[in-house]
């Protein structure tokens, strides 16, 4: 859905707005997954302890970063995460559902993450660097 919204040309608060809903559903079906699967036990209701102080924590940092982000570099992020995390997802079910071993099912997980850091890396070697004004100012002055 986020490689949908990046090539459909939305404006940043658009493409955060679509995002933030599909992340919405993806959570929701997610949670009736996990339910059906039986993961939800008295252990894991103890990670809420962890996961409220880096939620209260974490969505002011996400605003504040997202403020200062190109609209791009903003996409290509959520869109890397989004990967990481339908791939972390796809190895748990198919652990689950035993469909792969342990190990061999997170090879998904590493492999979308090798993927992830190759194109992050195009991405980012592309992008123009604004210069240096130091070194403008610096530039000899021609005259014709």
């Amino acid at each position: 859905m986020a490689i949908l919204f990046n090539n459909q040309g939305l404006v940043k608060i658009e493409f955060r707005a679509g995002l933030a809903l599909v992340r919405t559903a993806e959570s929701i079906v997610t949670a009736i997954v996990y339910f059906h699967l039986g993961l939800f036990v008295a252990e894991s209701q103890n990670l809420l302890l962890l996961i409220v102080p880096a939620v209260v924590i974490g969505i002011p940092l996400g605003a504040y970063a997202i403020r200062r982000l190109d609209a791009e570099t903003f996409r290509r992020i959520c869109m890397s995460f989004d990967a990481w995390v339908v791939a972390f997802g796809l190895s748990r079910v198919l652990i689950e559902l035993n469909l792969m071993e342990s190990p061999w099912a997170y090879a998904i997980l590493v492999v979308t993450i090798l993927i992830d850091a190759y194109l992050l890396c195009i991405f980012f070697s592309r992008r123009k660097r604004p210069q240096d004004r130091s070194q403008i100012l610096r530039a000899p002055l021609t005259t014709r």
